[in-house]
């Protein structure tokens, strides 16, 4: 890709999402993908013409997201939690759309940041499997795996067990 206008259009916004949900705090995220970018494009002809760009991209943005949780961020102190980054589009219920929000962000924070990878690029970035394992530079099995222990870690996180249990309390309400 040599425009770079149009590949900052593509593909900036959801970097900066994915590198959020890794790091937990926009600024950060803003700054990572920024210095990704740069990398990305000054080594953009390493890139083999068969290779896919956007796995080798969510590499770069993977690694300097690690390199930051490694040097940068855990000699700050008291960092100010940040408004969330998701846009929250109007929606019927959009405090329980909030908590939900919130509630996701929690469990992600929560999970060991080799398991909280692996999810934000099949969720948020929507990678397949064999994507991931490029931009993680890991086997297929190993995402698979990562993947299986980061659901089973989710599906028994108090704030997400929480959530299901306000659903159907909700749904009681509305039906009761």
């Amino acid at each position: 890709m040599d425009d770079l206008q149009a590949w900052l259009a593509e593909c900036y916004p959801q970097s900066v999402r994915t590198a959020y949900l890794i790091l937990g705090n926009r600024l950060d995220a803003e700054d990572a993908v920024q210095e990704s970018f740069l990398r990305a494009w000054k080594f953009r002809d390493s890139l083999s013409k068969e290779s896919s760009f956007k796995p080798w991209l969510y590499r770069v943005v993977v690694n300097t997201c690690n390199s930051k949780l490694r040097h940068d961020i855990p000699r700050r102190e008291g960092r100010v939690n940040d408004v969330n980054l998701v846009d929250i589009a109007t929606y019927d219920d959009l405090p329980g759309r909030i908590a939900l929000s919130n509630d996701v962000m929690s469990a992600l924070r929560d999970l060991p940041v080799h398991l909280r990878v692996v999810v934000v690029l099949r969720y948020y970035a929507d990678l397949s499997e064999r994507e991931i394992a490029i931009a993680i530079a890991r086997k297929q099995g190993t995402v698979k795996s990562r993947l299986n222990e980061a659901r089973s870690r989710l599906a028994l996180h108090p704030a997400l067990r929480s959530e299901s249990s306000r659903s159907s309390t909700t749904s009681k309400e509305v039906t009761g």
